[in-house]
């Protein structure tokens, strides 16, 4: 009787507040992320775990001067991987494309941040005659003209 009463109040009260919990605007951040929903899985997991990787194999890519292009499909396989990782010790589901998208940005993000460091670190600290630093993620070339000017000058 007690539970069949509650089950009226939560009906009464989805029908008084307009929401259905099973409508499409009910959204929850942590089952968008994961299947766990939890948070602190993803976290782990995902992004501590496979977002680590995905920074270290970018700042390989970079440092063996491959195109950005070859990230996006290491990271393909590095995804896989952390999508197995969930499925293996949390449970959740292995082949569910949502899930393996959410890895795959995941390690798509750490790795092209990696990578970018990277490369600007290869480019102005090995060309640094023709390159110089504007900021944590860019290079540019250096102006010749100023430079040219203060060893005639100096």
């Amino acid at each position: 009787m007690h539970a069949a009463r509650e089950r009226g109040a939560c009906a009464e009260g989805s029908l008084a507040n307009g929401a259905d919990d099973e409508s499409p605007m009910h959204i929850s951040i942590p089952e968008l992320l994961s299947d766990e929903h939890s948070l602190g899985v993803f976290a782990l997991v995902s992004v501590l775990m496979g977002g680590g990787a995905a920074w270290l194999a970018g700042r390989a890519l970079a440092a063996t001067w491959r195109p950005w292009w070859h990230l996006a499909l290491y990271m393909l396989i590095l995804s896989l991987g952390v999508r197995f990782i969930h499925y293996a010790l949390f449970d959740s589901k292995f082949l569910s494309i949502h899930y393996y998208l959410v890895d795959y940005l995941v390690c798509l993000a750490f790795g092209s941040l990696g990578f970018r460091l990277m490369r600007v670190s290869q480019m102005v600290t090995r060309y640094g005659w023709i390159n110089e630093r504007t900021g944590l993620l860019s290079w540019r070339r250096r102006d010749h003209s100023t430079t040219a000017e203060r060893s005639k000058s100096g």
